[in-house]
Order: C-alpha cells, then sequence, then structure tokens
C-alpha cells in the first residue's frame, strides 16, 4: 500500500476515526489489526516474518533483563541478532553471495548457478528488522526496561507510518508514546496535514518527475550525451532526497493524526559544508542506529587512530550493504566511509563544523564552495548508488572526464537548475523557520489556499500516471 496511492487514502480515513473513537483499552489493538493490514497489503505470507521477529525479541528482551548471569545474556543477545539477522540474510543476501560465489566457481570451471533460488525480497525488512535488534540491546545494555505487554511492542515494530520504509525508530522514544495510546490534538492534525501536504509535493511533484527522466537515462546510458547523463545524476540526488524524505515527512504526519510524534530523519543534508555534516543530517535513523550498535560496538575513537579510520570503513561499507545486495552498493558505502575517514584526518582531532553558520569570518562564498564540493563528493558516489553495474558507472565516468558536448543545451540546464532550486528553497524555508511543517506560518486563508492547490496538483497527477513506488521500499 504506497503513501502515494488512492487506496491509502482510504485506508487512512478510516483508520484515524475509529482509532479516536475507541475506548483506549482497545485503541491499540485496533491499530496493530490495521499495522497488519497495512503490511499484508502487499503480500500476507510476509506477515510471518514480522511476527517471528516480534515473538523472539519480546520473550529474548524480557529473559535478558530478568537475568544477571553475564554469560547467559550475551548467549540470549546472541539468539535475538542471530535470529534476526538470519531472516535477513536469507531473504536479502542468499542470492547475492550464492551468485558471487558462483562467478567465483566459474572462474575455475565449475557451475554452480543451481545455487540460485528464485527469492522476493519483503518490503521493509531491513527497517524493522534493524528497529526490533534495537530494543534488546538497549536492554542488554541496561538503557531499557522491557515491556510487559506483548501487543504494545508488536505494534511497535508493526507501526504503520514508519514500517516499510522508516524512521527506525528506538523502543525509548516509541514505545511509551504507543503505550499510552495518546489522542491526537488539534495541533496534531493540523501539523501532520501540513507535514503530508510537503511530503506528497516532495514525492509526487519532484521525486517521480525527476526519477521518470533517471530511469530512462540510467537504462542505456551510451545513447546519451555527456550533459545529458550529468542531468542524469545530478536529478537522482534531487529524486532520493525528495522521494525519501517525502515519504518521511508523510509518515510523520500522518503518525500525528494519532497522535503520535516520530523522529526527524531528514534535516537539509544539501546545505552541508561537509561530509560529516552531510551524514548528521541524512537518513538520521539509520546513520545514528550504525553509529549506536555498530560504530561503537567496534570501538569508536577509543582504540586508536587507525582503528576509528578502520571503524568508519566497515561501518559504512555495512551501510552500503544494508541498502542493497549488489557490489556496486558496498563500493558505494566504503566510498562513503573514506571520505568520513579522510575528512576525520583533515580535521585532526577538531570536531566538525555542524550548522549553518559563518563564524571565523568565513564569507557566504567560502560556505557556498564547501557545500558545493561536499555535494559534488556525494554525486560521485551516487553515480555507483544508482549505476546498474560498475561497466555502466565507468562508462559514464569516462564520459564525464571526456566530455562529449554538442553545444549548450539550454533545455538540460532549465530542468535541472529548477528541481535543485526547488528543493533546495524547501530546505532553505525550513532552515529559516526551524519548522518542517512551516506551512503553519501562513495565514490561515493562504495555507488553505495552498493545501487545496498543492493536494489538487498532486491528486490530478496521481489519476494522470502511474504511481512511482518509494526508492527505499527495495531496500
Amino acid at each position: 500500500m504506497l503513501f502515494n496511492s488512492f487506496i491509502f487514502i482510504i485506508f487512512l480515513c478510516c483508520v484515524v476515526p475509529i482509532y479516536h473513537f475507541l475506548n483506549r483499552r482497545y485503541r491499540n489493538l485496533f491499530l496493530l489489526g490495521a499495522s497488519y493490514l497495512f503490511y499484508g497489503y502487499w503480500d500476507w505470507r510476509f506477515l510471518s516474518l514480522i511476527l517471528a521477529s516480534t515473538l523472539l525479541d519480546f520473550h529474548v528482551g524480557r529473559a535478558i533483563y530478568h537475568n544477571e548471569d553475564e554469560g547467559r545474556r550475551r548467549f540470549l543477545l546472541f539468539l535475538s541478532v542471530a535470529g534476526n539477522l538470519t531472516i535477513l540474510g536469507f531473504f536479502k543476501y542468499y542470492n547475492f553471495f550464492a551468485d558471487s560465489f558462483a562467478a567465483l566457481a566459474s572462474v575455475f570451471g565449475l557451475k554452480l548457478d543451481y545455487a540460485h533460488l528464485n527469492i522476493i525480497l519483503p518490503v521493509g525488512i531491513s527497517f524493522y528488522t534493524f528497529q526490533t535488534l534495537s530494543y534488546t540491546i538497549d536492554i542488554y545494555r541496561r538503557k531499557l526496561e522491557p515491556t510487559d505487554s506483548f501487543r504494545d511492542f508488536a505494534l511497535f515494530v508493526a507501526f504503520f507510518p514508519q514500517l516499510v520504509a522508516g524512521p527506525i525508530e528506538r523502543a525509548k522514544h516509541l514505545l511509551p508514546q504507543i503505550e499510552k495510546s495518546p489522542s491526537a490534538t488539534a495541533e496534531d492534525f493540523r501539523e501532520g496535514l501540513a507535514l503530508i501536504t510537503i511530503g506528497l509535493f516532495k514525492k509526487v511533484m519532484i521525486g517521480d518527475t525527476c526519477g521518470r527522466i533517471v530511469d530512462q537515462i540510467f537504462a542505456d546510458p551510451k545513447l546519451y550525451s555527456s550533459p545529458e547523463l550529468m542531468m542524469g545524476l545530478m536529478l537522482f540526488a534531487i529524486q532520493v532526497y525528495a522521494d525519501f524524505s517525502g515519504y518521511s515527512s508523510i509518515a510523520r504526519g500522518t503518525a500525528r493524526f494519532l497522535g503520535i510524534h516520530i523522529m526527524v530523519n531528514f534535516n537539509q543534508p544539501y546545505l552541508s559544508a561537509n561530509i560529516t555534516e552531510l551524514w548528521k543530517r541524512w537518513h538520521i535513523s539509520l546513520s545514528s542506529w550504525l553509529r549506536d550498535y555498530v560504530y561503537i560496538s567496534l570501538g569508536g575513537n577509543r582504540k586508536g587512530t587507525g582503528r576509528t579510520y578502520f571503524n568508519l570503513l566497515l561501518t559504512m561499507t555495512l551501510c552500503g550493504l544494508w541498502h542493497g545486495a549488489k557490489w556496486t552498493f558496498v563500493f558505494w558505502g566504503f566510498l562513503q566511509g573514506s571520505f568520513l575517514a579522510i575528512h576525520k584526518l583533515i580535521l585532526r582531532g577538531k570536531k566538525a563544523t555542524l550548522g549553518f553558520t559563518y563564524a571565523g569570518g568565513r564569507s557566504f562564498f567560502v560556505f557556498l564552495c564547501k557545500v558545493v564540493w561536499t555535494h559534488a563528493l556525494f554525486l560521485f558516489g551516487l553515480l555507483f548508488f544508482r549505476a546498474q553495474s560498475f561497466s555502466n558507472a565507468s562508462y559514464i565516468l569516462k564520459e564525464f572526464v571526456f566530455w562529449k558536448s554538442y553545444g549548450f543545451d539550454r533545455q538540460i540546464f532549465t530542468i535541472v537548475f529548477t528541481y535543485y532550486f526547488v528543493t533546495i528553497l524547501i530546505d532553505v524555508i525550513e532552515y529559516w523557520t526551524k519548522d518542517h511543517a512551516f506551512l503553519l506560518r501562513l495565514q490561515p486563508a493562504y495555507r488553505t489556499g495552498l493545501y487545496f492547490a498543492t493536494l489538487g496538483i498532486t491528486f490530478v497527477y496521481l489519476f494522470q500516471a502511474r504511481s512511482y513506488p518509494f526508492v527505499y521500499f527495495q531496500f
């Protein structure tokens, strides 16, 4: 069930009033059923995987908390980690490793094609697996007490606004809200509507329109000139950001309709002046999860300079693997880790500058150059993120180096400039207002008109064009 579909609008219009009409003691049970219906709309068979992870971590979490023997506690944590990663690994990575091994074996004349299986990747499995894993890990670290309600924990795992593409919530933030079965206030509804409106505009009007151009170019790069290939890459940067941040805004707005606040997942990343800052503002729920449960667990920066760089590289390489079962994703993650390690080396122990300030006499021009350079590094990595193969990526890079242009293409420049301008403008407004629901700052009459205009155009667009699934559904 896509957020940008009419079936979801009908679903939401049914769920929200019924939820608030019910007595508090029945709300979470109803919401759990609605969440399972939402997920099962794709394929009801995959509900068994969510239920398996839920049962495992609910009981393991309680066992860890009530057990004082450290060896036993580590064993129980191992059961949780191994169980969840086995499910994730089989459905997401089995064919990746089987095909890679078969390709290696073919070098020695062995044929292992039979090892490939027709496995369907369950939507959102990477997100809810990391979410439920954080629960048992936090209990093991004695940072969280387990819930006694299986119903509430099951809803924490399957909460439909953020089930299939995040944000990856932590139990200490989301679970207490679920346990209260809150009612939405008038302010919740106002802010929720503003977030959904902005999110739909980003997704449908920016992300989907860019995506159609990007898909066409990357389907066969050899048909396009260097400027067109550069346009495809730059529009992909806009697509993936507008698409995913749009989803996150819709998820936050939908949750607000139920009186629940979920975390901000994007915070103007394309205004970042260095790569470290960008990763503190991009996909915040994943980057903070990897920091807390992978980087710090590996030792973080506590075991010397060399180990710090290794931990960064390994963490971000795993980040790439989390995104997809392709070597191009792995290389993309390695690149991000390399950029972060190089930036840390340049800083020489100093903290990275965060926030859009010009302290120390830096001019706006210098700041702008840093933003452009940071974005260029990110674009370079996105080439491997989007390319179908290393051969396609190398071909596009070659076209960039040996630039082939047939004169100034005003249409290409206009398309790229327009989408960048609109996207960055939204970020600048969010930054200056310090509010992701900045539409609420308008006068009621203007705000209402903008709602009708934006939602009307979005709905007309949905009628006329096929709904694009969100980019991160494949992860």
